[in-house]
């Protein structure tokens, strides 16, 4: 499930148009640092690991949405940042990576 929501996030931030790429860049490269640190977690932490994914695919959906809605922008963010609080203590390297994404899309008015 992980590595579909991972590819569908991809998808999402191809989607999004970037005067100079440099943003763009910028978020592929952190996914793909995301990608390697979840698949080093343990099995016991895939549940808590859907759920940041699940929170990341939502943030990048409302991101790339055409009538984009800023109440529902924040709440992906939110729901974001606090299912990413929650491996804080046992993951830090990973939530530095979504903390790195949720400002990489707010700096780029998402």
């Amino acid at each position: 499930m992980i590595k579909d929501t991972l590819a569908k996030i991809e998808a999402a931030i191809a989607r999004i148009d970037a005067a100079d790429g440099k943003n763009k860049t910028e978020l592929l490269a952190l996914l793909n640092r995301l990608k390697k640190e979840v698949a080093g977690l343990p099995e016991s932490c895939l549940g808590q690991a859907n759920s940041v994914a699940n929170f990341v695919q939502a943030a990048a959906h409302e991101a790339t949405r055409g009538d984009a809605d800023a109440r529902m922008q924040e709440i992906s963010r939110q729901g974001l940042s606090h299912s990413a609080r929650r491996f804080e203590a046992s993951h830090p390297v990973l939530v530095g990576i979504v903390d790195d994404i949720c400002r990489m899309l707010a700096q780029i008015g998402i």
